[in-house]
């Protein structure tokens, strides 16, 4: 049975007419003789744990596929499993790799206008690989390959205060991590106008990307947007500024700043403090030593007055015995 080919090169711009008349013939031609072409995505199909994917499929012309067979394979793994099989106008998956159970589904009304398209429940992170879209007729067949990978979806952004400038404005920071690729992150307003980001910080570690953005904000009344983007996940949160909340955090900025302060000569007094107290003890002991050499060499000197006392005693006596015998 032969392979279906796909149309050759796009026609010249004054060739169109007779190119698309051609091109419907051999659509008709192809779709009177059973032929069709099962197309699926040129791109890898991203996919999140825990989510759902739709694995596209579909065959050209768009021809109902109800009374044809549809499978879907793993060719990547051993045996090239079943991932699901409609064949007889009905599911059929006694033979489907256990994981899959009750995660897939087709939707048999979308196959009446040729779309065979799987979707797959609660993604895992076994699900990444190569998936075979198999189309059969009474005589013909085709096949496509959908490669399904994995993304990582950063954490939601998380905007603080930073600090106020010399200006009055408020400068406010944007954070997300976590992502497998470097995010896109933009600043709105309202009116949904982007702002422009002062300052642009991108990191990249064992846990993906991290990318950090500040702004300087002057008007006392908006809403102010923070979006991060990827592909098609976008994760936004927002802050409302006020007169009021200007106030509030220019008043908590400053009363944190003096409560640092505070912190920071308290540490210094405790350490002044410590030291002192270090160099006392210090003092004590070498108090202490000193004290003890003293009571020691006065020891030793004792010892010595005592050893030299008994010798005088020793030789006072031989003196006195000798003197008794000359007499």
């Amino acid at each position: 049975m032969p392979e279906p080919r796909v149309p050759s090169s796009p026609c010249p711009s004054k060739m169109k007419f007779i190119c698309l008349t051609l091109l419907i013939i051999s659509g008709t031609t192809d779709s009177r003789s059973g032929r069709f072409y099962v197309v699926g995505p040129a791109d890898p199909v991203f996919a999140v744990v825990g989510e759902d994917v739709i694995l596209p499929c579909s065959v050209k012309p768009n021809i109902s596929v109800v009374d044809m067979r549809v499978e879907w394979f793993r060719p990547d793994l051993k045996d090239s499993q079943l991932v699901h099989r409609y064949k007889d106008h009905e599911d059929r998956n006694t033979d489907q790799i256990q994981f899959y159970r009750g995660r897939t589904k087709l939707n048999h009304q979308e196959l009446q206008r040729g779309n065979a398209s799987l979707k797959l429940s609660s993604v895992q992170v076994s699900d990444e690989g190569h998936y075979r879209c198999f189309i059969q007729s009474k005589s013909w067949y085709d096949d496509a390959t959908v490669n399904v990978r994995l993304e990582a979806v950063g954490s939601p952004p998380v905007i603080t205060v930073d600090r106020f400038d010399h200006s009055g404005g408020l400068h406010l920071q944007c954070e997300s991590e976590g992502w497998d690729s470097e995010p896109v992150l933009e600043w709105m307003n309202s009116e949904g106008v982007s702002l422009s980001s002062e300052t642009t910080e991108v990191q990249r570690n064992t846990d993906g990307f991290s990318v950090k953005h500040t702004i300087t904000v002057h008007h006392r009344a908006d809403k102010i947007h923070c979006r991060v983007k990827l592909r098609h996940h976008m994760l936004e949160t927002m802050i409302v500024t006020s007169s009021k909340s200007f106030n509030l955090w220019r008043t908590s900025i400053i009363l944190s700043s003096i409560a640092v302060a505070l912190i920071v000569i308290v540490g210094i007094l405790i350490a002044v403090f410590d030291h002192k107290y270090r160099e006392h003890d210090q003092l004590q002991e070498e108090k202490g030593r000193i004290q003890q050499k003293y009571n020691e060499l006065l020891q030793n000197e004792n010892k010595k007055i005592a050893q030299e006392r008994n010798q005088l005693q020793e030789e006072k006596q031989r003196i006195q015995q000798g003197e008794c015998i000359f007499y």
